[in-house]
């Protein structure tokens, strides 16, 4: 994935990150407001029944204007032009909060007018938290009127909060859902900073290893013309041994560097008609040279095919395929190469007798640096890279590959190629 790519993300989630919180904010902000307004009307309408209750029972009118006064967010006075009752009052109070569904605790103190001081009533616990928070001498005083109580919700806000629980956990939803991002982000930035790094060392390496690679293959080839060293059948051995160690080490280097351009991107197409059935029988040609003993077949249904492919992939793609199988075969290899076509597609099918993978691994053969396990035993030699090579110049081509296995009985890998 490119920088600038992820960097303009990271930009786009910041973005809905802090439109997400501000909307939260607001809404939460917003839904404190209502549920504010909502409690004060309820209290307002249960204090105004509960004087008038007063009022019937002392036999007196109520005040016209003034009769409720709120001096802070849970603090309300209610005049009253007669004496109260203490008993009397709480007995309405709870009767009243029990009938508008205020499940909230409260305290009341009646004002005593010869005295000039607020007696305190009672603390009336409705909720279900065992706190109490009695304020006994800490209810402040109205100067303006005569015959009064007060009553304060200590437990206001825990109430409103109770009453907001879906709005808060949706909120806290949301915060975490923003905390597992911006953290898989962070992991994301940093996964794909370590693999840049170890791209950028394996680019390096490989590339540091053509010189002596071509070096040494300068000096082998040189060797092995020299008189004494062909006349010697030992030393003409290790000349060859240097030699073919020396071309397998350069095929994965190219192979590690033809990853690092499919990776980038740099790498392109030259796209050409191939005659499959030349081409194909080159390939096979060139394959049997490495058998001992085994078969490489070919079947085609047409006399001619021509397909549009870039030959050097092309023919590298099949290679790999033949190689894993005599790689991969114990018994004397037995390859069948076989295109077939119709008016759809083309479909290639490369099937060997080799040791098979188990349903598990079949899935991942395409996957790169995977290689299929085989216990404590390396007699394999590779990177893993071969068949996400050919993944990938199939993917670039336009063409899907497929591989069906099972143990012991061989595999067959199918490329079907749109005609």
């Amino acid at each position: 994935m490119e920088s600038n790519l992820i960097r303009r993300l990271v930009i786009l989630g910041g973005l809905v990150i802090i439109g997400i919180i501000t909307v939260q904010s607001y809404w939460l902000l917003k839904t404190w407001d209502l549920k504010d307004q909502e409690f004060d009307q309820t209290v307002n309408i249960m204090l105004r029944k509960v004087a008038e209750r007063i009022a019937d029972f002392n036999s007196i009118e109520l005040p016209k204007q003034g009769l409720i006064q709120r001096t802070s967010s849970n603090y309300y006075a209610v005049n009253i032009n007669s004496g109260i009752d203490a008993q009397v009052l709480e007995d309405y109070l709870l009767r009243e909060m029990e009938n508008h569904s205020l499940r909230t605790d409260f305290e009341y103190a009646v004002y005593d007018c010869f005295e000039k001081n607020l007696v305190y009533g009672n603390y009336c616990k409705l909720s279900d938290d065992n706190k109490v928070e009695a304020t006994e001498g800490d209810l402040p005083k109205f100067t303006d009127l005569d015959y009064y109580f007060v009553v304060k919700f200590p437990s206001r806000e825990s109430y409103l909060l109770s009453n907001m629980m879906t709005t808060i956990l949706f909120l806290v939803t949301t915060i975490l859902s923003v905390l597992f991002f911006m953290y898989t982000m962070w992991v994301i930035l940093r996964q794909k900073r370590l693999s840049e790094l170890q791209k950028d060392f394996i680019n390096n390496m490989t590339h540091e290893f053509k010189t002596p690679i071509s070096s040494i293959k300068i000096a082998a080839d040189v060797l092995a013309k020299e008189p004494h060293i062909a006349s010697n059948e030992r030393m003409k051995r290790y000349a060859d041994i240097i030699k073919s160690q020396n071309s397998r080490l350069n095929n994965q280097v190219e192979k590690v560097l033809n990853i690092a351009r499919i990776e980038k991107d740099s790498f392109e197409l030259n796209i050409e008609n191939i005659d499959l059935r030349n081409t194909l029988t080159n390939i096979v040609e060139q394959e049997s040279l490495k058998l001992k003993s085994g078969t490489i077949t070919l079947n085609i249904n047409e006399p001619q095919i021509f397909i549009k492919a870039d030959m050097l992939h092309f023919t590298n793609v099949v290679t790999n395929i033949i190689d894993n199988a005599l790689k991969y075969t114990e018994e004397e290899p037995h390859i069948k190469i076989s295109a077939l076509k119709n008016d759809a597609h083309l479909t290639l099918s490369i099937k060997d007798n080799g040791i098979g993978i188990s349903k598990e691994n079949i899935k991942k053969i395409f996957d790169k640096f995977y290689r299929v396990s085989t216990g404590n035993v390396h007699n394999v030699k590779g990177f893993g890279l071969g068949l996400f090579y050919v993944k990938n110049i199939c993917k670039a081509h336009g063409w899907n590959i497929t591989a069906e296995s099972e143990e012991t009985k061989g595999t067959t890998i199918v490329i079907t190629i749109p005609t």
